[in-house]
């Protein structure tokens, strides 16, 4: 038996009044997710362990099965994992974005969805102004910044403080010192740059500063292949999930166009899946666009691209006569424009059936399945 797993980022959200009183997963067209309840069976998905935030990296492990309890160590190093970089016993690797702060304020803690590529023009001009740390461009946004010999530090994501003074969300910890002492650097150097200077020239936000946070060493994840008998992949356009399944010795499958935002190529992530599953038994789809939408506060993107999801899943339903799952990681309500903590809906074709008419927040908890914990789902799908 072969296995896909379908997972839209940040799907789930709450009822809005401008959809009627009902979510966007509930709103949008979705005929092959509900096709999927039909024929399928539901349940609730609970993703983040007591005493662990929210996030991608936190929920993603453990539907991969991996307890956060145990293996989690922050984000950044897994994002370093995906990028190649090769990290030391010492080093403390941080997640590091590209940010817009004005008057002390986070406006946007992605600078516009900065390009890839000017982003590694702001840090390659950065990296003089810090040779105690490494810093190195990703995609986007998405950064990495290395401390060698590094204690650790934290601080808050830039996604959960929008619109908010920074001041009480700086880093906090051993590192903080060096930490601040780039923000400052970076914000010297992002100044009046040629990139920066050419983006407020078309409109666009300015990269004013870095802005480093979830930092840790490297972690030892057991071998997907031994944990579960099985040859994984996962498809992503972003660097957490990469580095996740660098991680659990999983291939990492590049799809060309797939950008990690509103506008990529869901058609190609969908015929990828097909055909890495010939060769391997399971395959993680991971769709980044509904939690960017969310993390937008944008009701339209949300159902453009849960949408664009569920044409994901009907290629696939017509294409694979396999197990195939779908579901959300957490919950990115646009009323909070960042993560929340509630279970999440889930829906499977080939483990039962119970004929719900849709797939939704709400359905789905009158599903067979019941509520799950995350850290055994695959355990629940292979079994």
């Amino acid at each position: 038996m072969k296995y896909i797993v379908v997972l839209g980022d940040g799907m789930a959200d709450e009822p809005l009044a401008q959809l009627d009183g009902k979510t966007p997963l509930e709103y949008a067209r979705t005929p092959n997710m509900d096709r999927m309840a039909r024929e399928g069976a539901s349940g609730m998905l609970r993703t983040i362990p007591d005493g662990y935030e929210a996030g991608s990296d936190i929920a993603n492990m453990a539907v991969l099965g991996y307890a956060p309890e145990k293996y989690y160590t922050g984000r950044g190093p897994l994002e370093a994992l995906s990028m190649g970089v090769d990290l030391a016993p010492d080093d403390v690797a941080y997640r590091c974005n590209l940010v817009t702060v004005e008057n002390d304020t986070m406006v946007d803690f992605s600078s516009g969805h900065i390009s890839s590529d000017e982003g590694k023009e702001l840090f390659v001009s950065l990296q003089p102004a810090v040779p105690d740390v490494m810093v190195q461009a990703g995609v986007s946004y998405r950064n990495l910044l290395v401390v060698h010999g590094g204690k650790g530090a934290t601080s808050t994501p830039p996604h959960d403080i929008v619109g908010q003074g920074i001041a009480p969300y700086l880093p906090k910890g051993c590192d903080a010192n060096l930490l601040l002492h780039c923000m400052e650097k970076s914000r010297n150097v992002f100044d009046n740059h040629p990139v920066n200077r050419a983006r407020v020239a078309v409109g666009k936000r300015p990269a004013t500063q870095i802005w480093p946070w979830s930092g840790g060493c490297k972690p030892a994840f057991p071998p997907f292949d031994k944990k579960y008998g099985k040859k994984g992949g996962v498809i992503s356009a972003v660097d957490l999930l990469n580095g996740i399944a660098r991680c659990a010795g999983m291939e990492v499958i590049k799809v060309p166009g797939a950008t990690g935002y509103l506008d990529t190529d869901y058609e190609a992530k969908g015929r990828y899946a097909l055909e890495a599953i010939k060769h391997l038994d399971f395959v993680y789809l991971h769709i980044e666009a509904p939690d960017e939408a969310g993390h937008l506060g944008s009701v339209e993107e949300k159902v453009k691209a849960i949408e664009k999801v569920d044409e994901v899943v009907g290629m696939i339903l017509d294409g694979f006569d396999g197990v195939l799952a779908v579901l959300p990681d957490h919950p990115t309500p646009i009323r909070a424009k960042t993560h929340t903590r509630d279970p999440v809906p889930f829906v499977v074709r080939g483990k039962g059936k119970d004929g719900l008419s849709e797939f939704s927040e709400k359905a789905a908890r009158s599903g067979g399945l019941g509520m799950k914990n995350a850290v055994g789902f695959l355990d629940f799908l292979f079994s």
